[in-house]
């Protein structure tokens, strides 16, 4: 057994100036943060071995929410406890939040300027394809069986053209996989994370350190703690402004989201736009599709779109605040119930990983989530598509997509798309290339 420093001589200090580090750096999605941690975890600093590390990360892939922020704190929770792990993930959010909540406020305020509103143009057509991207990254790794593939394409029409919401689907599909995993494993085959190494140097924690009990009951007592700080605060808030207020809405829809975000935040996307975008209306799709170009450019995690609509649903509709404090306040409370259960779960869940990696059940229904995710994932782009590449869109929609008038093609948005999937697709270009490309293309258009 061994404490919260491991024996392996990093001090906490020293640690959180590594985190600081790692959230400065973490763009390029979750596979560019997860390399990125890899690179100076394991390969430079040498904290744990690739064994471990994968092992961590395995168990954040099957959490809901962003992996990479859960592995900070899960790797933070292993070299110091309970604080290192508050450390690493605090530091993992914090300089995305300060950016995004800049990049916010001058969307709302200076939005409508000609070369503001052509640089998020060239985004937004530049979304089109990184989604699209996505959708063939996932379904490369996730459609591997008739069985899966059945449940993207019922996932996909479910979505798209029966309004059917995130959670559901994605609950169908765990039950799917869960219970037919057993009669057809063939037809979910689990996924694997990586392959560790066994010729490399020793780590400075060891492979078969422990932690104590005593650090394993402060992880759970952090648990229950995160637990409180997400829940209490939600339930006062609704109780004291009810149910019509922005922010409980926003309250109630981010930890709703917070607990579904199987398969990254693309998959939940889809759910945010069709509540945040037709249900409460507090934004319009051309927001939504900003708001995620706008994410993809600053570090930390993707889920931090939900800090824009969070900002513009509040902003929008301020009540008696200044809308600036109003906004202010609601991107706060996103992030806050977003990533306050991200803590819960790694908490929570750390002291008994290896039982939880051991459920071949659960690995069958993670499987088929995937699946699912895969056929969200391809409606989002599709709903990305339309409201980018047509000037126009008539009220009838199909589930959460409405459906554009074919005479109103935006040729401009088109044509910053085609050089975005060729950037993305024929020349292998990473995302904040391709992002600023694109960007650069729209100030020249909202220019002429």
């Amino acid at each position: 057994m061994v404490g919260t420093d491991g024996g392996h001589g990093v001090s906490l200090r020293e640690a959180a100036k590594v985190w600081g580090y790692v959230g400065l750096n973490s763009f390029g999605g979750p596979a560019g943060q997860i390399a990125l941690m890899h690179r100076e975890l394991v390969e430079q600093r040498r904290w744990l071995s690739e064994r471990r590390f994968l092992h961590a990360l395995n168990y954040c892939m099957v959490l809901p929410g962003p992996e990479a922020q859960q592995l900070a704190t899960y790797v933070g929770w292993l070299m110091h406890g309970r604080r290192g792990g508050l450390i690493a993930g605090t530091l993992f959010i914090l300089p995305g939040f300060v950016v995004m909540l800049a990049l916010s406020v001058m969307y709302a305020l200076y939005g409508s300027v000609n070369w503001v509103a052509g640089l998020l143009f060239g985004l937004q057509a530049a979304v089109v394809v990184l989604v699209a991207e996505a959708f063939l990254r996932i379904s490369r790794r996730t459609l591997r069986s008739g069985a899966l593939i059945a449940i993207a394409t019922v996932s996909f029409l479910a979505i798209t053209f029966f309004r059917v919401l995130f959670p559901i689907i994605i609950v169908v599909a765990a039950l799917v996989g869960w219970f037919g995993g057993g009669r057809a494993t063939d037809q979910f085959p689990g996924e694997v994370a990586g392959h560790a190494s066994t010729d490399e140097p020793e780590a400075l924690l060891a492979d078969d350190a422990v932690m104590s009990r005593t650090t394993q009951r402060r992880a759970l007592r952090a648990g229950w703690i995160a637990a409180a700080l997400w829940l209490v605060p939600m339930g006062i808030l609704v109780l004291a402004l009810g149910t019509a207020s922005v922010f409980s809405q926003e309250a109630i829809l981010f930890s709703q989201s917070a607990l579904v975000t199987f398969g990254g935040a693309y998959a939940v996307l889809a759910y945010i736009a069709q509540e945040a975008v037709f249900r409460y209306e507090w934004i319009t799709s051309r927001d939504m599709v900003t708001g995620l170009g706008l994410a993809e450019t600053t570090p930390g995690p993707l889920i931090l779109v939900v800090q824009f609509v969070g900002f513009l649903a509040a902003f929008n509709n301020p009540g008696d605040l200044p809308p600036l404090v109003a906004g202010l306040l609601g991107a706060v409370l996103a992030i806050w119930v977003t990533f306050v259960p991200c803590f819960m779960f790694i908490f929570f869940g750390a002291p008994y990983v290896e039982r939880l990696r051991e459920n071949v059940a659960l690995r069958h229904a993670l499987t088929a989530v995937g699946a699912a995710v895969a056929g969200v994932v391809l409606s989002l782009a599709v709903w990305f598509t339309v409201n980018t590449a047509f000037l126009e869109v008539v009220t009838e929609r199909w589930g959460p997509i409405y459906v554009p008038v074919p005479s109103g093609i935006a040729w401009t948005s088109v044509a910053i798309s085609a050089v975005a999937a060729v950037l993305v697709f024929r020349f292998k270009v990473g995302t904040l290339r391709v992002l600023a490309a694109c960007a650069g293309l729209g100030v020249l258009t909202g220019l002429l």
